[in-house]
């Protein structure tokens, strides 16, 4: 589990705390949209448990598509650095982090 995509996602952030990601999944055929920061994630259109222990994005989920954005997140007027990243597009930044 420590090497599931929703914790490399976190360490990212973690290491790159100028970051927001916003990540767009199906799960159990229902969308979801995750918000990462800092470390942390947490879904905008569904209660997130108390636990961190738990993740947001479960092994099972779909990722349909990642948006990196500038911290901190304003949704009224979001910045983005980039938009609609795959699954294999995020890799690269992910290796870059060495995460």
């Amino acid at each position: 589990m420590t090497n599931s995509i929703n914790r490399r996602l976190e360490q990212y952030t973690l290491k790159r705390p100028q970051e927001v990601l916003l990540v767009k999944v199906e799960i159990n055929g229902e969308q979801d949209e995750v918000a990462i920061f800092r470390g942390f994630s947490s879904s905008l259109m569904r209660a997130t448990a108390f636990d961190p222990d738990i993740p947001v994005i479960p092994h099972e989920a779909i990722i349909i598509s990642i948006d990196r954005l500038k911290a901190p997140f304003v949704p009224e007027s979001p910045q983005y650095i980039e938009q609609g990243l795959s699954v294999e597009a995020i890799q690269t930044l992910l290796a870059e982090a060495k995460v």
